[in-house]
């Protein structure tokens, strides 16, 4: 937020520099970021009134000014402004002035007529980037009158970066109220003394929105000068702040704006048609704002309406229909209060982004709409003339915020502070920002003003003690922690083990967007069931992830462009799943696999990378867990992954994760050269882990017995082994695979799986008929459920 120095000064000024004074503001949370001086008034710039036009006999577009600048006689000078009218009062820069950016003026010929000077524009003498127009000065200015004595050049920009909670700074009297209490000054307000009607115009307004809109001032003035213009003082004011002057009612409302605090909006009152109201639109409700677009409204946007419909987007912006202008007599002003939650985001839904939404968001000091109004009235009568009506104020008492009183404990002060704050310091400064203050034992309770919603709870207030006792003021104290060891757990894998894991198999790790394009997400889950943002950066990153892997197929196929042809990545993260308030998140662990299993080598190529390769690396992060045999991958499809080529990774039978190649139908949509291999799985069921315990190594011999067994070829080996280690018993130690077999001798449809079984007793050396108990178990439970045979 802009705001003029030598405006805040009238409100509060401490006899400090600019640079101290933005230091102060600084250090109380109210961030400078720049401190501007305006450039120093032109000389040989003076008032002129232009007493004649003539057409430029070469040229349609100039035409040829006669102007008074005090002097005996008039100065001719050629112009081209639109805006130039007999008897308009603007800046001259006489022969010899030196204008911002060294340009001087001198006598010249603009299409063969002569030029003794040039009438100026808000841009041309250094008040604003670009104008459009002459600068139009007050009919009261003498002509001669150095500019420097109309429009004042000494003053200073402050910009101001305002943090969302403090919402009571978004004023002149805000910023200013807190540079008193920085200084121990008393705030100078100005006097806001209530403007008698005069008439009994008014216009009825009803509430319909309950907690939404609790509070709504109009009032209406009739018979304004339509040609008033808008003094050179206000104006200045406005440019300041980075507002453009447009019309008296406007710029009032955008001065008690910038100076109380309170958004206001202006009506031509002869546009208005019968009763207004203030109610939620109606959805697919259409409303035409200023500057031409159309809204479709949402059956949650708050609207001003009259009998014809709504006639502005309620906290936001006004209506075309009822805007104001040139001819405008009838005025009828609005003031109100727009609860923070009812406007919250509205504005950005529609690409909007305006003073008076910036201030209702974050929320507007509710006991201020009247006065306000009053303020807004007095300045418009002194500019315009006008006629007042009664102020009407409309009012639900009970949806109005409360401000309750909030403890503050001296105990809690100190700790938190490190120091012991005087009392009286703490009540002064409570005092100064506005607040009600009692006094208790255990320390005060103090009451926010309206304009506080920042402060709820305790903390709030000592941010505030903190913030005006000053931070300088704390004297550097080494701090004190009595250490205290993590807390470490044995029955679960850390999620830095598996990562370690991967990086150990060669992965990298990577991060991407949790936000994803609709199209990508589709693609992967099979559906346009987006879980939608409701005020996306871009729209590809509009919807919330559902899989790690379009991140990670992105993430590969930006290296394989980089000619990074061995890939191998993954990712730590979240996926989104539900909607509404179903939403879940998930915690995953996700990669993708594409190149070679081995780097390029002097011994030769590398072989390619299959499903197996990418099945052992997950593996092995499951057998971190102390469970391996709990895991197992089972054959399954997916709409993602190639028929098989896929698998389900599940845990004691629960599904916990996908792993399989790329399906050739998206590798085809994605642009991919060869398919990659992927892997996904929830991280909570898969890191459980079992305690480690102590287990002597037997003294006793093992014993290892080799059976071979014919089964159905699509017999996955998981299920043997299972079956194995069921019917062994306690004896067996391991199983392991160590051929398996098709070919010659074996039947198209069976294959030879080779198992070896290793048995060991803890206490004992066994006896050939504790072995061939535990083989022939071992077969007769092969052949019951697989119907196997025994290879001799």
């Amino acid at each position: 937020m802009k705001i003029s120095e030598q405006w805040l000064r009238e409100w509060a000024n401490p006899d400090i520099s600019s640079e101290a004074l933005g230091h102060q503001l600084t250090m109380a949370g109210l961030e400078v970021d720049s401190i501007d001086a305006l450039p120093a008034a032109p000389e040989k710039v003076v008032v002129g009134r232009v007493l004649e036009l003539k057409a430029h006999p070469n040229a349609d577009k100039l035409r040829i000014c006669s102007v008074d600048i005090g002097a005996d006689e008039p100065l001719s000078i050629v112009c081209g402004a639109s805006n130039v009218v007999v008897g308009g009062v603007y800046p001259v820069a006489t022969i010899g002035a030196v204008l911002p950016g060294n340009f001087k003026i001198k006598q010249s010929k603009l299409r063969g007529e002569p030029s003794f000077g040039m009438l100026c524009s808000a841009s041309e003498l250094g008040l604003e980037a670009q104008s459009e127009g002459l600068y139009s000065l007050e009919d009261n200015a003498q002509p001669g009158t150095p500019i420097a004595e109309v429009i004042c050049f000494t003053d200073t920009v402050i910009d101001v970066d305002l943090t969302p909670n403090r919402a009571d700074c978004f004023s002149i009297r805000g910023v200013a109220r807190e540079l008193a209490a920085a200084n121990s000054l008393e705030l100078t307000t100005p006097a806001i003394i209530p403007v008698a009607a005069g008439s009994k115009a008014a216009v009825n307004v009803s509430l319909q929105a309950g907690a939404a809109a609790p509070l709504f001032a109009a009032r209406v003035v009739t018979g304004i000068d339509s040609l008033a213009l808008t003094p050179v003082w206000l104006r200045e004011r406005l440019r300041r702040a980075g507002i453009r002057p447009i019309h008296p009612v406007v710029d009032v409302t955008n001065y008690v704006m910038l100076e109380l605090g309170q958004p206001m909006h202006g009506y031509d009152l002869s546009k208005i048609e019968g009763d207004m109201a203030v109610r939620f639109a109606k959805a697919g409700e259409k409303l035409q704002v200023l500057g031409g677009d159309e809204l479709i409204l949402a059956d949650t946007d708050l609207v001003v309406s009259d009998a014809a419909g709504a006639v502005a987007f309620a906290g936001v912006i006004g209506g075309e229909r009822t805007a104001v202008e040139s001819s405008t007599v009838d005025v009828l002003f609005e003031a109100a209060f727009f609860a923070p939650d009812a406007l919250a985001g509205k504005a950005r839904g529609y690409g909007l982004h305006t003073d008076s939404s910036l201030r209702f968001e974050r929320g507007v000091d509710f006991s201020n709409t009247e006065a306000a109004l009053e303020r807004a009235t007095a300045l418009l009568l002194d500019i315009a003339g006008g006629t007042p009506g009664p102020v009407a104020v409309e009012r639900l008492e009970a949806e109005l915020p409360k401000r309750p009183a909030v403890l503050l404990r001296r105990a809690k002060l100190d700790s938190l502070l490190g120091i012991s704050v005087p009392d009286a310091d703490v009540l002064r400064m409570f005092t100064a920002l506005g607040m009600q203050i009692e006094t208790i034992k255990e320390g005060w309770h103090i009451t926010p003003p309206c304009a506080r919603f920042d402060i709820s709870i305790e903390e709030d207030l000592i941010e505030e003690a903190v913030r005006l006792y000053g931070y300088d003021q704390i004297p550097d104290i080494a701090g004190s922690m009595p250490l205290q060891l993590a807390s470490s757990t044995e029955t679960r894998v850390s999620v830095d083990r598996l990562r370690a894991g991967l990086v150990d198999q060669g992965y990298q790790e990577a991060i991407t967007y949790s936000f994803i394009d609709p199209a990508m997400d589709a693609l992967f889950a099979g559906d346009d069931q987006h879980i939608a943002l409701q005020n996306p950066i871009s729209s590809a990153q509009s919807v919330m992830r559902r899989s790690l892997w379009p991140g990670l197929i992105q993430a590969l196929t930006l290296n394989l462009n980089r000619q990074e042809n061995r890939v191998r990545l993954f990712e730590h993260g979240v996926k989104f799943s539900g909607q509404g308030d179903d939403l879940e998140e998930q915690q995953v662990f996700a990669g993708v696999v594409s190149g070679t299993y081995m780097q390029e080598h002097w011994e030769g190529n590398s072989a390619g990378l299959d499903i197996f390769d990418i099945k052992s690396d997950v593996y092995s992060l499951m057998m971190l867990t102390g469970k391996g045999h709990e895991f197992h991958f089972v054959a399954a499809e997916s709409s993602v992954l190639r028929p098989g080529r896929s698998g389900r990774i599940e845990r004691n039978g629960v599904p916990i994760g996908w792993i399989g190649e790329l399906h050739p139908r998206m590798v085809a949509e994605l642009g991919l050269d060869s398919a990659p291999l992927l892997f996904e799985f929830l991280v909570e069921p898969a890191i459980a882990r079992a305690p480690a315990s102590f287990e002597p190594i037997s003294k006793f011999p093992r014993v290892r017995r080799d059976i071979a067994v014919l089964v159905d070829r699509e017999l996955p080996v998981q299920d043997i082994l299972a079956e194995v280690v069921q019917a062994a018993g306690a004896l067996l130690r391991e199983v392991v695979v160590f051929d398996i077999y098709v070919g010659e001798s074996v039947d198209s449809g069976l294959k030879s799986v080779a198992l070896g079984l290793i048995l060991q007793e803890k206490s004992r050396t066994l006896t050939d008929n504790e072995v061939e108990g535990s083989v022939r178990a071992v077969t007769t439970a092969l052949i019951g459920k697989f119907n196997a045979k025994i290879r001799e």
